[in-house]
Protein backbone atom coordinates (compact mmCIF):
# COMPACT_ATOMS: atom_id res chain seq x y z
CA UNK A 1 0.00 0.00 0.00
CA UNK A 2 1.56 3.22 -1.18
CA UNK A 3 1.72 5.89 1.35
CA UNK A 4 -0.09 9.14 0.29
CA UNK A 5 1.55 12.47 1.02
CA UNK A 6 0.45 14.18 4.14
CA UNK A 7 -1.88 17.01 4.00
CA UNK A 8 -0.17 20.49 4.38
CA UNK A 9 -0.19 21.82 7.89
CA UNK A 10 0.08 25.60 7.96
CA UNK A 11 0.98 25.80 11.55
CA UNK A 12 3.61 23.17 11.16
CA UNK A 13 5.20 24.93 8.25
CA UNK A 14 5.34 28.19 10.15
CA UNK A 15 6.85 26.49 13.11
CA UNK A 16 9.47 24.85 10.93
CA UNK A 17 10.34 28.20 9.25
CA UNK A 18 10.68 29.84 12.55
CA UNK A 19 12.92 27.16 13.69
CA UNK A 20 15.17 27.51 10.66
CA UNK A 21 15.55 31.40 11.00
CA UNK A 22 17.91 32.95 13.48
CA UNK A 23 16.23 34.59 16.40
CA UNK A 24 15.70 38.43 16.16
CA UNK A 25 15.99 40.87 18.99
CA UNK A 26 12.75 42.34 20.04
CA UNK A 27 12.15 45.99 18.87
CA UNK A 28 15.05 46.30 16.30
CA UNK A 29 13.02 47.63 13.35
CA UNK A 30 11.60 50.70 15.22
CA UNK A 31 15.03 51.83 16.44
CA UNK A 32 16.38 52.06 12.89
CA UNK A 33 13.53 54.21 11.72
CA UNK A 34 14.14 56.65 14.54
CA UNK A 35 17.79 56.89 13.66
CA UNK A 36 16.98 57.53 9.99
CA UNK A 37 14.56 60.29 10.91
CA UNK A 38 17.10 61.94 13.19
CA UNK A 39 19.73 61.82 10.49
CA UNK A 40 17.31 63.36 8.00
CA UNK A 41 16.45 66.12 10.47
CA UNK A 42 20.09 66.87 11.14
CA UNK A 43 20.87 66.99 7.42
CA UNK A 44 17.89 69.24 6.78
CA UNK A 45 18.96 71.54 9.62
CA UNK A 46 22.45 71.77 8.25
CA UNK A 47 21.08 72.53 4.81
CA UNK A 48 18.69 75.16 6.20
CA UNK A 49 21.40 76.76 8.33
CA UNK A 50 23.67 77.04 5.32
CA UNK A 51 21.14 78.16 2.70
CA UNK A 52 18.97 80.59 4.66
CA UNK A 53 21.81 82.98 5.62
CA UNK A 54 22.92 82.96 2.03
CA UNK A 55 19.42 83.80 0.88
CA UNK A 56 19.21 86.52 3.47
CA UNK A 57 22.59 87.93 2.48
CA UNK A 58 21.57 87.83 -1.16
CA UNK A 59 18.34 89.66 -0.40
CA UNK A 60 20.19 92.21 1.73
CA UNK A 61 22.75 92.70 -1.04
CA UNK A 62 19.97 93.16 -3.56
CA UNK A 63 18.29 95.73 -1.31
CA UNK A 64 21.55 97.55 -0.63
CA UNK A 65 22.42 97.61 -4.33
CA UNK A 66 19.01 99.02 -5.12
CA UNK A 67 19.36 101.65 -2.42
CA UNK A 68 22.85 102.61 -3.56
CA UNK A 69 21.61 102.98 -7.12
CA UNK A 70 19.22 105.72 -5.94
CA UNK A 71 21.18 108.99 -5.42
CA UNK A 72 20.78 110.64 -2.02
CA UNK A 73 20.59 114.40 -2.46
CA UNK A 74 20.41 117.50 -0.29
CA UNK A 75 17.74 120.06 -1.16
CA UNK A 76 17.24 123.71 -0.28
CA UNK A 77 14.58 126.31 -1.01
CA UNK A 78 15.46 129.39 -3.10
CA UNK A 79 15.96 132.53 -1.04
CA UNK A 80 13.92 135.51 -2.23
CA UNK A 81 16.03 138.42 -3.40
CA UNK A 82 15.89 141.93 -2.04
CA UNK A 83 13.03 143.94 -3.62
CA UNK A 84 15.55 146.78 -4.00
CA UNK A 85 18.54 145.55 -5.94
CA UNK A 86 21.80 147.33 -5.38
CA UNK A 87 24.42 147.89 -8.03
CA UNK A 88 27.87 149.23 -7.26
CA UNK A 89 29.41 151.51 -9.86
CA UNK A 90 32.61 153.58 -9.94
CA UNK A 91 32.16 157.34 -9.88
CA UNK A 92 34.18 160.54 -10.03
CA UNK A 93 33.38 163.33 -7.58
CA UNK A 94 33.29 166.81 -9.07
CA UNK A 95 32.61 170.24 -7.65
CA UNK A 96 29.09 171.51 -8.14
CA UNK A 97 30.55 174.74 -9.60
CA UNK A 98 34.02 174.86 -11.11
CA UNK A 99 35.60 177.84 -12.87
CA UNK A 100 39.06 178.95 -13.99
CA UNK A 101 39.66 182.68 -13.51
CA UNK A 102 41.45 184.68 -16.22
CA UNK A 103 42.30 188.37 -16.46
CA UNK A 104 40.25 190.56 -18.80
CA UNK A 105 42.91 193.29 -19.03
CA UNK A 106 46.65 193.48 -19.69
CA UNK A 107 49.14 194.55 -17.07
CA UNK A 108 51.23 193.38 -14.16
CA UNK A 109 50.03 191.66 -11.00
CA UNK A 110 50.20 194.19 -8.21
CA UNK A 111 48.99 191.99 -5.32
CA UNK A 112 47.08 188.76 -4.60
CA UNK A 113 45.00 188.23 -1.47
CA UNK A 114 43.98 184.55 -1.36
CA UNK A 115 46.12 181.45 -1.69
CA UNK A 116 45.18 177.82 -2.41
CA UNK A 117 42.77 176.28 0.06
CA UNK A 118 41.30 179.63 0.94
CA UNK A 119 37.52 179.89 1.37
CA UNK A 120 36.09 182.91 -0.42
CA UNK A 121 32.69 184.56 -0.74
CA UNK A 122 30.99 185.91 -3.82
CA UNK A 123 32.54 189.26 -4.81
CA UNK A 124 35.60 188.89 -2.58
CA UNK A 125 38.73 190.59 -3.95
CA UNK A 126 41.35 188.09 -5.10
CA UNK A 127 44.04 190.23 -6.81
CA UNK A 128 44.95 193.69 -8.13
CA UNK A 129 46.49 194.32 -11.58
CA UNK A 130 48.44 197.40 -12.65
CA UNK A 131 47.29 198.53 -16.13
CA UNK A 132 49.44 201.50 -17.28
CA UNK A 133 48.68 201.01 -20.96
CA UNK A 134 44.93 200.90 -20.41
CA UNK A 135 45.18 203.99 -18.19
CA UNK A 136 46.89 205.94 -20.96
CA UNK A 137 44.41 204.74 -23.56
CA UNK A 138 41.60 205.90 -21.30
CA UNK A 139 43.09 209.37 -20.99
CA UNK A 140 43.43 209.65 -24.78
CA UNK A 141 39.85 208.49 -25.24
CA UNK A 142 38.56 211.06 -22.79
CA UNK A 143 40.48 213.84 -24.60
CA UNK A 144 39.00 212.66 -27.91
CA UNK A 145 35.58 212.79 -26.32
CA UNK A 146 36.13 216.40 -25.18
CA UNK A 147 37.27 217.39 -28.67
CA UNK A 148 34.25 215.76 -30.24
CA UNK A 149 31.94 217.47 -27.81
CA UNK A 150 33.51 220.88 -28.58
CA UNK A 151 33.12 220.33 -32.32
CA UNK A 152 29.54 219.24 -31.79
CA UNK A 153 28.76 222.39 -29.79
CA UNK A 154 30.27 224.63 -32.50
CA UNK A 155 28.33 222.78 -35.18
CA UNK A 156 25.13 223.19 -33.18
CA UNK A 157 25.69 226.93 -32.86
CA UNK A 158 26.32 227.25 -36.62
CA UNK A 159 23.19 225.28 -37.43
CA UNK A 160 21.10 227.47 -35.12
CA UNK A 161 22.45 230.63 -36.80
CA UNK A 162 21.67 229.34 -40.26
CA UNK A 163 18.14 228.54 -39.06
CA UNK A 164 17.73 232.22 -38.04
CA UNK A 165 19.01 233.59 -41.35
CA UNK A 166 17.22 231.32 -43.78
CA UNK A 167 14.02 233.48 -43.69
CA UNK A 168 15.99 236.64 -44.57
CA UNK A 169 17.42 235.13 -47.73
CA UNK A 170 20.92 235.84 -46.33
CA UNK A 171 21.89 232.18 -46.69
CA UNK A 172 20.76 229.57 -49.11
CA UNK A 173 18.74 226.54 -48.12
CA UNK A 174 21.69 224.36 -49.10
CA UNK A 175 23.90 226.05 -46.53
CA UNK A 176 21.25 225.47 -43.87
CA UNK A 177 21.07 221.77 -44.73
CA UNK A 178 24.88 221.48 -44.66
CA UNK A 179 24.97 223.04 -41.21
CA UNK A 180 22.40 220.59 -39.87
CA UNK A 181 24.19 217.64 -41.48
CA UNK A 182 27.49 218.67 -39.90
CA UNK A 183 25.84 218.91 -36.50
CA UNK A 184 24.41 215.41 -36.76
CA UNK A 185 27.81 214.05 -37.79
CA UNK A 186 29.52 215.79 -34.87
CA UNK A 187 26.89 214.36 -32.51
CA UNK A 188 27.56 210.84 -33.79
CA UNK A 189 31.30 211.39 -33.27
CA UNK A 190 30.62 212.33 -29.66
CA UNK A 191 28.57 209.19 -29.15
CA UNK A 192 31.37 207.02 -30.59
CA UNK A 193 33.99 208.73 -28.43
CA UNK A 194 31.80 208.25 -25.37
CA UNK A 195 31.43 204.52 -26.10
CA UNK A 196 35.18 204.16 -26.43
CA UNK A 197 35.66 205.88 -23.07
CA UNK A 198 33.18 203.57 -21.37
CA UNK A 199 34.86 200.51 -22.96
CA UNK A 200 38.22 201.52 -21.60
CA UNK A 201 36.73 202.33 -18.20
CA UNK A 202 35.25 198.83 -18.01
CA UNK A 203 38.53 197.34 -19.17
CA UNK A 204 40.34 199.30 -16.49
CA UNK A 205 37.82 198.01 -13.94
CA UNK A 206 39.03 194.46 -14.67
CA UNK A 207 42.27 195.31 -12.89
CA UNK A 208 40.55 193.91 -9.80
CA UNK A 209 39.82 190.16 -9.75
CA UNK A 210 36.76 189.10 -7.74
CA UNK A 211 35.41 185.66 -6.76
CA UNK A 212 32.38 184.76 -8.92
CA UNK A 213 30.79 182.48 -6.28
CA UNK A 214 31.34 181.02 -2.83
CA UNK A 215 33.99 178.35 -2.93
CA UNK A 216 37.57 177.29 -2.36
CA UNK A 217 40.63 178.46 -4.28
CA UNK A 218 42.20 175.25 -5.55
CA UNK A 219 44.95 176.80 -7.70
CA UNK A 220 46.95 180.06 -7.84
CA UNK A 221 49.08 180.33 -10.97
CA UNK A 222 50.42 183.87 -10.66
CA UNK A 223 52.54 186.02 -8.41
CA UNK A 224 53.42 189.65 -7.81
CA UNK A 225 55.04 191.38 -10.79
CA UNK A 226 54.04 188.72 -13.29
CA UNK A 227 52.91 189.88 -16.72
CA UNK A 228 49.18 189.38 -17.19
CA UNK A 229 47.62 188.85 -20.61
CA UNK A 230 43.90 189.16 -21.05
CA UNK A 231 41.70 186.43 -22.45
CA UNK A 232 41.62 182.63 -22.06
CA UNK A 233 43.69 181.48 -25.02
CA UNK A 234 47.07 182.02 -26.60
CA UNK A 235 49.45 183.70 -24.18
CA UNK A 236 46.74 184.09 -21.55
CA UNK A 237 47.26 182.12 -18.37
CA UNK A 238 44.79 180.98 -15.73
CA UNK A 239 45.30 183.07 -12.61
CA UNK A 240 43.11 181.21 -10.10
CA UNK A 241 40.88 178.15 -10.02
CA UNK A 242 37.82 178.14 -7.79
CA UNK A 243 35.44 175.30 -6.90
CA UNK A 244 32.21 175.18 -4.93
CA UNK A 245 32.29 172.06 -2.71
CA UNK A 246 29.24 172.37 -0.45
CA UNK A 247 27.52 170.00 -2.88
CA UNK A 248 29.41 167.55 -5.08
CA UNK A 249 28.31 166.01 -8.35
CA UNK A 250 29.12 162.33 -8.91
CA UNK A 251 28.80 161.04 -12.47
CA UNK A 252 28.33 157.30 -12.99
CA UNK A 253 27.58 155.15 -16.03
CA UNK A 254 24.62 152.81 -15.43
CA UNK A 255 24.50 149.68 -17.66
CA UNK A 256 21.71 149.64 -20.20
CA UNK A 257 19.86 146.76 -18.49
CA UNK A 258 19.30 148.98 -15.42
CA UNK A 259 18.60 152.20 -17.32
CA UNK A 260 14.80 151.96 -16.97
CA UNK A 261 15.04 151.66 -13.18
CA UNK A 262 17.48 154.58 -12.79
CA UNK A 263 15.05 157.44 -12.19
CA UNK A 264 15.60 160.81 -10.45
CA UNK A 265 14.86 160.64 -6.75
CA UNK A 266 16.53 157.28 -6.04
CA UNK A 267 18.85 157.14 -3.05
CA UNK A 268 22.51 156.23 -3.33
CA UNK A 269 25.31 155.59 -0.84
CA UNK A 270 28.90 156.61 -1.48
CA UNK A 271 31.82 154.70 0.00
CA UNK A 272 35.46 155.73 -0.12
CA UNK A 273 38.64 153.86 0.77
CA UNK A 274 39.78 156.69 3.04
CA UNK A 275 36.61 156.38 5.14
CA UNK A 276 36.35 152.64 5.97
CA UNK A 277 33.03 151.63 7.47
CA UNK A 278 31.36 154.92 6.53
CA UNK A 279 28.94 155.87 3.78
CA UNK A 280 27.67 159.22 2.53
CA UNK A 281 24.07 159.73 1.46
CA UNK A 282 23.40 160.94 -2.05
CA UNK A 283 20.48 161.22 -4.44
CA UNK A 284 20.08 160.64 -8.15
CA UNK A 285 19.04 164.03 -9.54
CA UNK A 286 19.20 163.70 -13.34
CA UNK A 287 20.10 161.42 -16.22
CA UNK A 288 21.25 162.02 -19.77
CA UNK A 289 18.10 160.28 -21.12
CA UNK A 290 20.25 158.72 -23.81
CA UNK A 291 22.37 155.59 -24.06
CA UNK A 292 26.00 156.19 -24.98
CA UNK A 293 26.71 154.01 -27.99
CA UNK A 294 30.37 153.36 -27.21
CA UNK A 295 29.76 151.85 -23.75
CA UNK A 296 25.98 151.12 -23.87
CA UNK A 297 25.54 152.96 -20.58
CA UNK A 298 23.36 155.77 -19.25
CA UNK A 299 25.14 158.81 -17.79
CA UNK A 300 23.66 159.59 -14.36
CA UNK A 301 24.35 162.42 -11.90
CA UNK A 302 24.21 161.83 -8.16
CA UNK A 303 24.46 164.82 -5.81
CA UNK A 304 25.84 164.49 -2.28
CA UNK A 305 25.95 167.15 0.45
CA UNK A 306 29.45 168.08 1.59
CA UNK A 307 28.89 170.80 4.15
CA UNK A 308 31.68 169.40 6.34
CA UNK A 309 34.15 169.48 3.46
CA UNK A 310 35.32 165.91 4.08
CA UNK A 311 34.78 164.85 0.48
CA UNK A 312 37.28 166.25 -1.98
CA UNK A 313 36.36 166.97 -5.60
CA UNK A 314 38.23 164.91 -8.15
CA UNK A 315 38.29 161.84 -5.92
CA UNK A 316 37.19 158.29 -6.73
CA UNK A 317 34.18 156.73 -5.04
CA UNK A 318 31.98 153.66 -5.29
CA UNK A 319 28.29 154.47 -5.68
CA UNK A 320 25.83 151.94 -4.24
CA UNK A 321 22.72 152.67 -6.27
CA UNK A 322 19.50 151.12 -4.97
CA UNK A 323 17.18 150.25 -7.84
CA UNK A 324 13.65 148.87 -7.47
CA UNK A 325 13.21 145.33 -8.78
CA UNK A 326 10.81 145.10 -11.72
CA UNK A 327 10.46 141.29 -11.37
CA UNK A 328 10.90 139.06 -8.28
CA UNK A 329 14.31 137.45 -8.03
CA UNK A 330 15.75 134.55 -6.05
CA UNK A 331 19.18 133.74 -4.67
CA UNK A 332 20.85 130.33 -5.07
CA UNK A 333 24.33 129.04 -4.21
CA UNK A 334 26.55 128.40 -7.20
CA UNK A 335 26.85 124.68 -6.39
CA UNK A 336 23.23 124.18 -7.48
CA UNK A 337 23.91 125.12 -11.11
CA UNK A 338 24.16 122.58 -13.91
CA UNK A 339 26.11 123.65 -16.99
CA UNK A 340 25.08 121.62 -20.01
CA UNK A 341 24.85 122.17 -23.73
CA UNK A 342 21.08 122.66 -23.64
CA UNK A 343 21.09 125.64 -21.24
CA UNK A 344 21.92 126.65 -17.72
CA UNK A 345 19.79 124.47 -15.43
CA UNK A 346 19.09 123.47 -11.86
CA UNK A 347 17.80 120.12 -10.56
CA UNK A 348 14.65 120.02 -8.41
CA UNK A 349 12.84 117.18 -6.63
CA UNK A 350 9.13 116.76 -7.34
CA UNK A 351 6.65 114.31 -5.80
CA UNK A 352 9.21 113.52 -3.13
CA UNK A 353 11.54 111.38 -5.26
CA UNK A 354 11.54 112.48 -8.90
CA UNK A 355 14.31 114.64 -10.37
CA UNK A 356 13.29 117.48 -12.68
CA UNK A 357 15.68 119.72 -14.63
CA UNK A 358 14.60 123.38 -14.76
CA UNK A 359 16.20 125.98 -17.10
CA UNK A 360 16.91 129.34 -15.43
CA UNK A 361 18.17 132.81 -16.36
CA UNK A 362 20.80 134.43 -14.16
CA UNK A 363 21.08 138.05 -13.13
CA UNK A 364 23.96 139.25 -10.98
CA UNK A 365 26.85 137.13 -9.77
CA UNK A 366 27.69 137.54 -6.07
CA UNK A 367 30.59 135.10 -6.04
CA UNK A 368 29.35 132.20 -3.89
CA UNK A 369 25.74 132.99 -4.81
CA UNK A 370 23.90 134.03 -7.96
CA UNK A 371 20.71 135.89 -8.69
CA UNK A 372 18.00 134.06 -10.67
CA UNK A 373 15.67 136.37 -12.58
CA UNK A 374 13.61 133.77 -14.41
CA UNK A 375 12.62 130.11 -14.03
CA UNK A 376 11.78 129.86 -10.32
CA UNK A 377 8.64 130.33 -8.22
CA UNK A 378 10.32 130.01 -4.84
CA UNK A 379 8.66 126.74 -3.78
CA UNK A 380 11.06 124.34 -5.48
CA UNK A 381 13.25 121.80 -3.71
CA UNK A 382 16.57 122.59 -5.36
CA UNK A 383 19.36 120.00 -5.25
CA UNK A 384 22.75 120.99 -3.88
CA UNK A 385 25.68 119.46 -5.80
CA UNK A 386 23.47 117.43 -8.17
CA UNK A 387 25.08 114.29 -9.68
CA UNK A 388 26.70 114.79 -13.07
CA UNK A 389 24.77 111.84 -14.52
CA UNK A 390 21.37 113.06 -13.32
CA UNK A 391 18.62 112.81 -15.93
CA UNK A 392 15.02 113.97 -16.13
CA UNK A 393 12.64 111.78 -14.11
CA UNK A 394 15.37 109.85 -12.29
CA UNK A 395 14.45 108.56 -8.83
CA UNK A 396 16.32 110.25 -5.98
CA UNK A 397 16.23 110.21 -2.21
CA UNK A 398 16.17 113.37 -0.12
CA UNK A 399 18.64 113.53 2.76
CA UNK A 400 17.77 115.25 6.02
CA UNK A 401 19.93 116.85 8.66
CA UNK A 402 20.40 115.09 12.00
CA UNK A 403 20.24 117.80 14.66
CA UNK A 404 21.24 115.49 17.58
CA UNK A 405 24.97 115.42 16.83
CA UNK A 406 27.24 116.86 19.54
CA UNK A 407 29.13 120.16 19.20
CA UNK A 408 26.63 121.46 16.67
CA UNK A 409 27.72 118.96 14.00
CA UNK A 410 25.12 117.78 11.54
CA UNK A 411 25.06 114.46 9.69
CA UNK A 412 23.05 113.86 6.54
CA UNK A 413 21.05 110.64 6.49
CA UNK A 414 18.55 109.28 3.98
CA UNK A 415 14.92 109.59 4.97
CA UNK A 416 14.34 105.80 4.68
CA UNK A 417 17.17 105.03 7.12
CA UNK A 418 15.86 107.51 9.63
CA UNK A 419 12.37 106.05 9.45
CA UNK A 420 13.55 102.44 9.79
CA UNK A 421 15.83 103.22 12.75
CA UNK A 422 13.44 105.53 14.49
CA UNK A 423 12.44 104.89 18.09
CA UNK A 424 14.46 103.66 21.04
CA UNK A 425 16.09 100.26 20.82
CA UNK A 426 14.99 97.59 23.31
Amino acid sequence: MTDQPDKQDPQGAAAKESYDRPAQKPGGTGHGVVIAVLVAIIVAGIVVMGVVPRLRAKAALRTETHNLAIPTVIVIHPKRGDPHQEIVLPGNMQAFEDAPIYARTNGYLKKWYVDIGGHVKTGQLLADIETPEVDQQLQVARADLNTAQANMNLSKITADRYDGLKNTDAVSKQDVDNAHGDFEAKKATVAAAGSNVRRLEETQAFNKIYAPFDGIITARNTDIGQLIDSGSGGAAKEMFHIQSTRVLRVYINVPQQYSQAAKPGLSADLTLAEFPGRSFKGQLVRTANAIEQASRTLLVEVDVNNTTGELLPGGYTEVHLKLPETVPTFILPVNTLIFRSQSLQIATVQDGDKATLVPIVLGRDFGSEVEVVSGLSGQENVMVNPPDSLVEGEQVEIAQQNQQQPSGQQTLQPQSNQQSSGGPKK
